[in-house]
């Protein structure tokens, strides 16, 4: 039984070490953003590729999530604000089901495109760790940096990230 319990501890070690925290596979700042390739709400195809030369912020956000319905307000006030100066906000909403997601966007409008990522391939690529997630991606694709969670309080520093970049070329 001590054997056993030894090879057990020494199986546990090797798959720690092969799969390790999900935060040491996340995305971070300085990485090529990885492509997104769902439709939206209105149909259209959302590819990073089209975007190059936009500011794009892609937001991961679930219709249960409660920091999300804080911030989805924000970003839109943002996409408003800055969309024409070259910003570009993708949703990409994690809801297993549909109609959660269909319902959340009827009490909160979004003028920006909005994704069903149900099988979670884009988040499979881009591995959020928390809802919600957000990253703010330069001209040339590049991820710039990475907003984990949100409170009222990041609004004012997450604007300064976009209008820094909106400037840069």
């Amino acid at each position: 039984m001590h054997r056993s319990l030894a090879a057990l501890a020494a199986l546990a070690f090797v798959a720690a070490s092969f799969l390790g925290p999900t935060a040491a596979l996340a995305l971070r700042s300085g990485q090529p953003a990885p492509e997104i390739g769902l439709t939206d709400r209105a149909g259209q195809r959302v590819d990073l590729q089209s975007l190059r030369g936009k500011v794009v912020l892609v937001d991961f956000w679930a219709s249960w999530c409660a920091p999300c319905r804080e911030e989805l307000p924000v970003l839109e006030r943002f996409y408003r604000t800055y969309r024409e100066r070259g910003l570009v906000v993708v949703g990409v909403n994690v809801d297993q089901d549909v109609s959660n997601m269909t319902r959340f966007l009827e009490r909160q409008p979004l003028t920006f495109p909005v994704v069903h990522d149900a099988q979670h391939a884009v988040a499979g690529r881009y591995d959020p760790t928390t809802m919600p997630s957000s990253y703010l991606i330069d001209r040339a694709g590049v991820v710039r940096s990475v907003h984990r969670g949100f409170r009222a309080a990041d609004a004012a520093g997450l604007e300064a990230e976009i209008r820094a970049l909106l400037e840069a070329n």
